[in-house]
């Protein structure tokens, strides 16, 4: 069954090469208990790792039932010790996170057994190893003897045909080393073929046949007894592959991946941290950005888009516009003539304190004509606007903001009808509204009084600071604009003015509030990017802490696909679940500063926090794939010689 010829193993420590193993030749049949003994360094343990397919010869020929083991691939190599070996280690190798059953099932999980099943088997090998009442304890809750038993159950969870034994008793009393050696020989006579390991003479004696290696060359091979010729041990077929069974191991690797976090919780929330921090940035900033957006566009929607302002100057950053005084009410009239304009608003303003009673407040005074609130988006809450014949008539009228009066009478009295002094000119209050749209700029008080009114009691000059033009639904705003600036042209003979609207507002702000967003949010990704590392940091240095538990695994049969799987999935839940709590981090910061500060407008989008899900799975899976492929790649016998 198994045949070595010249089998060399030699290791390079610098300049210097070690030889193990040297032009070794051995054959072993089926249904053989075969003792290996020499002295410690001789080469025994390393030639049952050639054996057992955890290391490889550097050179000479292995043949297992006739197939060259040398020639096979990683994943090959791993079926055959899946399906027809089973290892008993001096130091049990039990994985600490699963009980008895859990760790009795491992090879059947990669073997891709139901779970069902492999858990009836498992529990059925545990009883007939005198384990039945602690099948559900942990290793750390079993006696070396008893975790030794759990060894030898996962031995021959996948039928165990070849059981490979590395000085089994060496950490037993001499008791449970008696009952070790009397369960292998059972197993024997059962028809496994058993290699056992040791450098005690008297479990040598036990065995049918005696190898003795000194300085890496067998230099005995003798028969304690006769070995009647034996067919090789019926195992129980490998469950065929496919979907089920590639779920049933990714269950697997996760269940594994979520009992490593939960036994290192402090470690795990620390490398979560750097994410959670990325991911609440990115999502409260874009909330953020977006809600701001949306509440200007509304209130620019609210005044309307089909507004258009005249203005002095060459554009707002004109430094010259307030010396140049270019618009008149005449062109409001001449203006408001036209048969695409629905309304025309002359607007002129400054500066006052305003008294009323004991309260004195600064405020603004603007001037406008009788078209402004419906030109504007304006709600009367009491009394009601003044017409063209208070324009006409230069009426001492007032009609304030609701803010205004609130701030004038804040006793809740109804203003309508009372009087104010601003800036030594008595207004009379006929009315209060409220805006639903916009203001730019600074938060002022204002007082709405006709343009004739502040040219003649207050600026004494009778140039405005705007006009205000709404276009009838039928022309588009781009023909509007151009009416416009040829009637302007027309009337000034040069042009002294541009020209506004809210289109050109909402493209502008939108374009602004964008690309703001774009940078803060550029900023984020760069703690996700930290976290990312950081997370690929705790991942190296979870393979390293882990590697005798990689080595185990891949002795019962792991593929190097399930180790990349158990370890990706690990990167991956740490970053999926700090992309959670950073989503719920974001939200209650939210909620938090919103209750301080009512005007940040925060939207929360759906596709911001999927793309946010998204975004922490691809970091878990970019930064994870290294440690994960670092794992994978440990040769077996050097993961599990490592402490």
């Amino acid at each position: 069954m198994i045949s070595l010829r010249g089998i060399t193993r030699s290791f390079v420590a610098g300049d210097q090469t070690t030889t193990v193993l040297a032009d070794v030749d051995l054959d072993i049949f089926p249904g053989e208990m075969v003792a290996i003994v020499g002295a410690s360094g001789s080469g025994k343990s390393t030639l049952m790792n050639v054996i057992g397919c955890l290391d490889r010869p550097t050179s000479g020929s292995f043949r297992f039932a006739g197939q060259d083991v040398g020639a096979m691939d990683e994943n090959a190599r791993a079926r055959l010790r899946r399906a027809h070996f089973g290892f008993i280690f001096q130091r049990y190798q039990l994985l600490p996170d699963l009980d008895a059953t859990g760790n009795v099932e491992i090879p059947a999980v990669y073997a891709g057994a139901a779970r069902s099943e492999r858990r009836h088997r498992a529990r059925d090998l545990l009883a007939r190893l005198g384990l039945a009442e602690r099948s559900d304890h942990r290793p750390s809750e079993l006696s070396g003897g008893q975790q030794q038993r759990v060894s030898v159950a996962r031995a021959l969870m996948n039928g165990g045909e070849v059981i490979l034994a590395d000085e089994p008793t060496g950490a037993l009393d001499s008791k449970s080393g008696a009952d070790l050696m009397a369960l292998l020989r059972d197993l024997n006579r059962q028809g496994h073929t058993i290699i056992l390991v040791t450098h005690d003479p008297a479990i040598a004696a036990s065995a049918d046949r005696v190898v003795e290696i000194r300085d890496g060359r067998i230099v005995a091979d003798r028969r304690n007894a006769e070995t009647p010729a034996k067919a090789r041990l019926d195992r129980p077929a490998e469950p065929r592959g496919g979907p089920f069974a590639l779920i049933d191991r990714l269950r697997e690797a996760l269940s594994m991946a979520l009992k490593a976090m939960g036994a290192h919780r402090l470690r795990t929330f620390l490398t979560m941290l750097g994410i959670i921090i990325g991911i609440a940035s990115v999502v409260a900033v874009v909330a953020l950005g977006t809600g701001s957006q949306q509440k200007v566009l509304a209130d620019i929607s609210a005044i309307g888009t089909s507004t258009i302002d005249i203005r002095p100057g060459s554009g707002f950053g004109d430094r010259r516009a307030n010396a140049i005084e270019t618009l008149v009410p005449a062109d409001a009239t001449a203006l408001a003539g036209q048969p695409w304009a629905v309304s025309v608003s002359p607007e002129a303003a400054t500066n006052v304190t305003v008294v009323r009673g004991n309260i004195s407040t600064s405020a603004q005074v603007r001037g406008v004509g009788a078209g402004y609130f419906n030109v504007g988006a304006f709600t009367v809450t009491a009394g009601s606007t003044f017409g063209q014949d208070a324009v006409d008539s230069r009426a001492q009228v007032a009609v304030l903001a609701a803010d205004t009066a609130q701030t004038l009478f804040p006793d809740g009295s109804d203003p309508v009808g009372r009087t104010v002094l601003a800036g030594g000119v008595p207004l009379k209050i006929i009315g209060v509204v409220r805006s639903a749209g916009a203001s730019f700029g600074p938060s002022t008080l204002r007082i709405y009084t006709p343009y004739s009114t502040v040219g003649a009691r207050f600026t004494g000059k009778e140039r405005l600071d705007s006009i205000s033009v709404r276009i009838a639904d039928e022309y588009k705003m781009s023909t509007a604009e151009g009416l416009i600036t040829d009637f302007m042209l027309a009337r000034h003979g040069k042009r002294d003015f541009f020209l506004t609207n809210s289109d050109t507002i909402r493209g502008t702000i939108q374009s602004t509030t964008q690309t703001l967003t774009l940078l803060v949010a550029a900023i984020a990704v760069i703690s996700l990017v930290v976290g990312g590392i950081g997370v690929m940091n705790i991942m190296l240095v979870s393979v390293t802490e882990r590697t005798r538990e990689i080595g185990v695994r891949m002795a019962v049969g792991a593929r190097r696909s399930d180790i990349v799987a158990q370890f990706l999935i690990e990167a991956i839940l740490v970053c999926l679940i700090g992309g959670i709590l950073g989503v719920g981090l974001a939200m209650i910061a939210a909620e938090v500063a919103t209750a301080f500060f009512p005007r940040l407008p925060f939207t929360f989008s759906p596709v911001v926090a999927a793309l946010a899900f998204l975004a922490s799975s691809g970091i878990g899976v970019v930064f994870g794939y290294l440690p994960a492929r670092s794992a994978s790649r440990l040769d077996p016998v050097v993961a599990l010689a490592r402490e």
